[in-house]
């Protein structure tokens, strides 16, 4: 069972990190680029500061966005701005997610998300601990895969296995880190791929963050993943 509170402690201090490494950048280092494509650190920052407010949305029985224009207008928007304002923004949305979590609620009610993706509520703190750890390393300030939280990275990896299964172009497919196994893609052909490394890399593989060069594939090539 997932258990809310905890995931909301853990997205603190994960915040708690975050802030603690970008307080340590200038203005100018907020207009370069992050590991994203297309994106400076500053619209990094402003999504992250957008996505906790949409999260508060979804908590609260609102879109979770507008629309997805919105959604990318606001991070253009607000992507160019000063340090000190992208720190206090991340601070005070950061805050009204914790608030909104810490109402009572049936944390067992079916929330909607984007594109029509829906799921418990109580894993709506989960998924917003995904955004702050990610996104953090795609800062590309010095935070990586390997410094993530152990408890994060096998969540994470098992979250991504079960988004993967049973698509039908994903092959069946056998992750490990040689202590763990994990099976993700489609079902029933006959054939499986096994791809190991650590779980850094595997995960890294998953969330679209690294190309795999760091896995090892048997019994065919490295699945292509689809986008997230």
């Amino acid at each position: 069972m997932t258990d809310h509170a905890h995931d909301l402690a853990s997205v603190r201090e994960a915040t708690e990190r975050l802030l603690t490494a970008v307080a340590k950048l200038d203005d100018a280092a907020v207009t370069e680029p992050s590991r994203l494509p297309g994106w400076s650190r500053g619209h990094v920052l402003a999504h992250l500061a957008r996505n906790a407010d949409a999260l508060v949305n979804v908590l609260q029985g609102r879109p979770m966005y507008v629309t997805g224009e919105a959604r990318d207008a606001d991070i253009a928007r607000d992507a160019p701005r000063s340090l000190d304002v992208q720190l206090a923004d991340l601070r005070d949305s950061a805050a009204r997610f914790q608030d909104a979590g810490a109402a009572p609620a049936d944390w067992s009610r079916t929330v909607e998300l984007r594109n029509g993706v829906t799921d418990s509520a109580a894993r709506v703190p989960f998924r917003r601990w995904v955004e702050v750890e990610l996104h953090h390393v795609d800062l590309g300030i010095g935070y990586e895969l390997e410094d993530l939280p152990a408890e994060f990275t096998e969540r994470e990896i098992v979250f991504l296995a079960e988004r993967f299964t049973g698509h039908p172009d994903v092959p069946p497919t056998r992750l490990t880190d040689g202590t763990r196994a994990w099976h993700t893609g489609r079902e029933g052909d006959g054939s499986e791929v096994t791809v190991s490394g650590s779980r850094a890399d595997l995960l890294g593989w998953l969330a679209g963050r690294r190309d795999g060069a760091g896995l090892t594939v048997d019994g065919g090539a490295l699945p292509a993943l689809p986008p997230l």
